[in-house]
Parts: structure tokens; sequence; C-alpha cells
């Protein structure tokens, strides 16, 4: 797996105790995304590349949850074991944490939604995010719709993701799609092959997606 660039980030979704299976809303085997995500935070950090994980950080009584008329039972209340990161998740330690669903008066389902996010990424020079995380249907889905909107590209690793519910799921893909955001699963990634690139050799060896028979530097140096 070397699809990664100069440019590039990995963002990481809400991977808590909470969201995984036992937890208050725990997501149908969104355990098993783990391995996939640890696969991707290894090859990120390989590659010096920077890694973003978010949380959902309630405080009690939150308007999400159903005692306050939200739609969902309690869930990552702050300080809670529910709320930490999942234990097999291999987060570096220089991994940046963004911390959402503080609010009294409203939910942040996206990782964007009034966290500075979208600016520490420019700041990073990050241009394109890799993402995964839970559930692909809420925190996910809105979190890539607001990322397009932002003006980041976006590769959403399917294979590192779980929905609420299949159909749910299935309307979220149709959405990501729709908002120009790519898909990929890491058995494609795998099977990407690299090369390098003749006109832009700061872009020293990534994957080529089409165009073989031409150098190629995906327009990032300028040069084209």
């Amino acid at each position: 797996m070397n699809l990664f660039q100069n440019g590039d980030g990995l963002l990481i979704i809400d991977v808590q105790r909470d969201f995984c299976p036992g937890g208050a809303l725990g997501t149908n085997d969104g355990d098993r995304i783990i391995p996939v995500l640890n696969q991707w935070i290894q090859q990120a950090r390989h590659m010096g590349l920077p890694v973003y994980a978010s949380r959902d950080w309630h405080p009690l009584g939150h308007i999400s949850f159903k005692a306050q008329g939200g739609p969902w039972p309690p869930h990552c209340i702050q300080d809670s074991d529910g709320a930490e990161f999942h234990p097999a998740l291999r987060l570096p330690d220089d991994v940046v944490k963004i911390t959402k669903g503080v609010h009294f008066d409203h939910d942040q389902n996206s990782v964007f939604d009034e966290t500075g996010l979208a600016e520490q990424l420019t700041r990073d020079g990050v241009r394109r995010l890799f993402i995964g995380g839970l559930a692909l249907d809420v925190c996910v889905l809105a979190s890539v719709i607001d990322a397009r909107k932002a003006g980041f590209e976006v590769q959403l690793i399917e294979d590192a993701t779980r929905p609420v519910n299949e159909e749910g799921g299935r309307k979220a893909l149709s959405k990501i799609k729709e908002s120009g955001a790519e898909i990929l699963t890491t058995a494609a990634a795998n099977n990407q092959q690299t090369q390098t690139c003749q006109k832009a050799p700061e872009w020293a060896e990534h994957a080529r997606f089409e165009d073989t028979d031409l150098p190629c530097d995906d327009g990032r140096s300028g040069k084209i």
C-alpha cells in the first residue's frame, strides 16, 4: 500500500469504545475496522504524514441524548471509559486529536463543525484526506461532506468504516460519491503499482491510476 503522497493526511473518526461492539452505541463489526486503520496509520507514519483522530466528548445530559430529546442513548461522556479511543487502535504519539460534541446547544457530527480543523489542515499543508472511522452514515458522512465543501480532496477507505445500519450505509456511500469524494478499499490500494515520476521528482513515488504511458505528477508541482 503506497497511495500516500506529500500533502496527504489520515483522518480517523470516532473509533471509541462506545461506538464499538459492547459499547453504549456500538456499531456492528465496528471493531473490525481497527486492524485496517492500523495498516493505514503505519503507512502514514512511514511516509511522515500527519494523522488526525476525532472523538465525541459529550457533557452529561448532552442535547443529543434521548432524555434531552435527541436521537441517541448517552454515549462518549467526558472522562468515561466509553469515551476512550479503542485500546487496539494504535494511534501515534503525535496524533492530532479533535474533540467534538462538547456544545450544550447542538451536536457536532462533522469533525469540521466549529473545531477549526480546516484551518489546521491548511497550516499543515494537507490537501487530500484519507478517511475512515465510525459511523459511516453519521459522523463519517458529515465529515466527508464538510471536507469537500472546504475544498479538500477526499478518499474514503470503505473497509475502514461501518454504518449504523445497512440502508443508511448505502445512502451514505451514494451521498459521498455525489460530493466528489472517491471511495477505495485497502485491497485495491495494495494492488496499486507505484512508479517514479519524471516530471516532478519531489513526488518521487506515488500510485498511478491511469495514463500509465505518461509521466505524472498529478498537477501538484506546477510543471505541467
